[in-house]
């Protein structure tokens, strides 16, 4: 059996992925064999991976971002349970990569011993193929009301015996008390898994937080491995929207006079936000994201994203004016992108008895095409060329174009010579995901984009790699893990587990969960 260790974290978004996706860099490039895992994922953010059947399937892209880390391809096995939220109350499921059922607060316990023998089996076989597993919990692992079942957290670390580090944002404050209280509310045999911490995100003198960390040792009995600073570059592939702040990335300045301002529609139930990330390590390029009209008026470019409730996310843009501010943006001939879900949300009408069951809506009418939700899912990675450029995406989606103005462009033409997409005048539209991930086609598009913005003084850079950006991203997090953290400390967690020392404190689960 090889070594392990699962990050878990004092909340959501403290840092548990980047942490991982760190710590296989490190290894990586130390020469292990390491693989990413992460047994459960809630995210409307997904990869596409071609399982070994040859067909589609997805996982988090998180885990898609970490296997990269480790010089891997993604594999199903990375994140073996996905959910993905459609609405407050009810997710779909994603096992192994297929979508297999819904699952509800009402149906969850029923459905977990199946999700966590799925899960617990996927991470079997990759601790028997590789030399270390980094896994990645998920929320907190105390909390309490969910501790009964769990196959995420302390679930996962006592069923496959892994040391566990647990990471605390300390830009969010009070994370002395958050590591403190997330132990404290563990029992027995979870706190002798908790081997330490790892504090996130610091700014400022070191020197003043040591006493903390002294402290923090003193109560616990348990050390910080370490104290990563606050890193400005570290943004794509975010796991989730709601971790972005309103701008991406920092975005350099433009090589030309003009800047290109883009805003896009933080829709509820938006999915793949990350499409816009390469449009935003472009220099001169403004992203951010917004569910302000105004926003959207002073917009040289408006992108409608992905969501994975296409008529109940549209149905939000008429309820808060922005589908007002969307027509009136096209209406003035300036540049509109819909990706998947929001190319969906700008044709004539949607007929939909699988996703939202409401029948057939009215969609915002800019472009001649109508939209039929399949209970069969399209999953699949996508090849093809906008005019001489070659282009490649992915598609995640029920809908798809059931009807067409004959005399309507395509955005793209797939490998196949199908058209894929439509360009009207200033509205464009694809079902594709990532494709701007693909230099030449960023570069042709944005210079589009300008023209039709009348933003005269915007010059694409010609230098951009969106492939190297996210490489030396991932360069950074393996960086700060062996400057900042106690690498030889991990290891010896990795290779023999936590200490047998490790006190308990008190009080422990309620009611001895």
């Amino acid at each position: 059996m090889s070594g392990g260790l699962l990050v878990a974290g004092t909340t959501s978004d403290a840092g548990k992925s980047v942490l991982t996706a760190g710590i296989c860099r490190w290894l990586h490039r130390r020469g292990v064999k390491v693989a990413p895992y992460k047994a459960q994922n809630m995210s409307n953010n997904s990869a596409v991976v071609v399982g070994p059947d040859g067909r589609g399937g997805e996982i988090g892209r998180a885990q898609a971002m970490q296997a990269a880390a480790c010089g891997l391809a993604p594999d199903l096995r990375f994140n073996p349970v996905l959910l993905k939220p459609g609405s407050d109350l009810a997710s779909q499921v994603v096992l192994l990569g297929e979508a297999v059922d819904t699952v509800t607060a009402g149906n969850f316990r029923e459905l977990r011993p199946r999700l966590a023998e799925t899960a617990y089996a996927a991470l079997a076989e990759l601790r028997a193929a590789y030399d270390v597993v980094i896994c990645e919990g998920a929320g907190s692992p105390a909390e309490i009301n969910l501790r009964a079942g769990d196959y995420v957290n302390m679930g996962l670390a006592r069923h496959a015996n892994l040391p566990t580090i647990v990471v605390g944002d300390i830009d969010r404050g009070g994370v002395f008390a958050s590591m403190f209280g997330t132990l404290a509310l563990l029992d027995p045999a979870d706190q002798a898994l908790i081997a330490g911490f790892v504090i996130n995100k610091f700014r400022g003198d070191l020197g003043l937080l040591r006493p903390g960390l002294d402290m923090l040792r003193q109560v616990t009995g348990r050390p910080t491995y370490g104290v990563l600073p606050w890193a400005l570059d570290l943004w794509l592939d975010a796991e989730d929207s709601l971790a972005y702040g309103r701008l991406l990335g920092r975005p350099a300045a433009p090589r030309g006079t003009d800047w290109l301002d883009v805003a896009v529609v933080r829709l509820p139930r938006i999915s793949n936000a990350t499409d816009v990330e390469a449009l935003a390590t472009e220099p001169g390029v403004r992203v951010r994201l917004t569910v302000e009209p105004a926003e959207l008026a002073a917009a040289d470019l408006v992108v409608l994203p992905g969501s994975k409730s296409t008529v109940a996310d549209l149905a939000w843009l008429r309820q808060t004016g922005l589908a007002e501010a969307v027509l009136a943006h096209a209406a003035a001939g300036r540049p509109l992108l819909g990706i998947c879900g929001g190319f969906q949300m700008l044709a004539r009408a949607i007929h939909d008895p699988v996703e939202s069951r409401q029948g057939s809506v009215p969609g915002l009418g800019l472009l001649p095409i109508e939209v039929t939700f399949d209970p069969r899912k399209t999953v699949r990675r996508s090849t093809g060329t906008a005019g001489d450029v070659p282009v490649r995406g992915y598609e995640i989606h029920h809908g798809y174009v059931s009807h067409a103005d004959p005399a309507l462009i395509p955005l793209l033409t797939c490998a196949d010579g199908s058209g894929e997409g439509a360009v009207l005048g200033a509205v464009h539209g694809t079902h594709w995901h990532g494709a701007f991930e693909s230099d030449g086609f960023r570069r042709r598009f944005l210079t589009e984009v300008a023209r039709l913005a009348g933003r005269t003084g915007f010059t694409v850079a010609p230098d951009t790699a969106f492939a190297a950006v996210r490489e030396r991203s991932l360069d950074l997090l393996g960086d700060l893990v062996e400057e900042h953290l106690d690498t030889d400390a991990l290891w010896r967690l990795v290779e023999s587990g936590p200490p047998a020392t490790l006190p308990f404190i008190p009080p422990g689960a309620p009611g001895g969960l």
